[in-house]
């Protein structure tokens, strides 16, 4: 399962390589992206229910997505509910000396006149390497590994 699954190019991939996937999204517009690419994705909040709760294998959790919601743990317990015993979600950090940090945000782009426009203020936070060690364990997830690959952080969370 990929959380924030966004355009699909991750679920996809997964997809591809012959692993039943899923992606989930709130943005409509992101769940159409992924379903053109011909894989299964679902326009709902982590949150909510989800088909297969507690038999995915595999999930994962990047481009930022730690974030959701502005409390990892909470969010790393959601993904702890999601995953079957032995499960693993690969969850992409912040660089070493980030920390945690929580707060508001908006998304804001620019249309083609120039003009910028902001989002809603939505909850958020940033989650950096040291501190997947301090937020695993609360969540019900063990760390197996924290790793840099092309200049991004990684974590493999074990549901025991």
């Amino acid at each position: 399962m990929d959380v924030g699954c966004g355009p699909g190019r991750l679920v996809a991939a997964v997809a591809e390589r012959g692993v039943v996937s899923l992606g989930i999204d709130t943005s409509a517009v992101a769940v159409r992206l992924t379903r053109r690419r011909g894989v299964p994705a679902l326009c709902r909040d982590v949150f909510a229910p989800l088909p297969g709760e507690g038999r995915w294998a595999y999930l994962l959790l990047v481009d930022g997505n730690i974030g959701i919601g502005g409390d990892p743990v909470a969010l790393l317990r959601r993904c702890r509910q999601l995953l079957r015993p032995g499960g693993t979600a690969l969850v992409e950090l912040a660089a070493p000396g980030t920390g945690l940090w929580r707060g508001t945000v908006r998304v804001e782009y620019d249309d083609r006149t120039g003009m910028t426009y902001a989002g809603p203020a939505f909850r958020w936070a940033r989650l950096g390497t040291e501190a997947i060690h301090d937020l695993a364990g609360p969540a019900g997830l063990r760390v197996r590994s924290v790793r840099s690959t092309d200049g991004r952080w990684f974590a493999e969370l074990v549901r025991p």
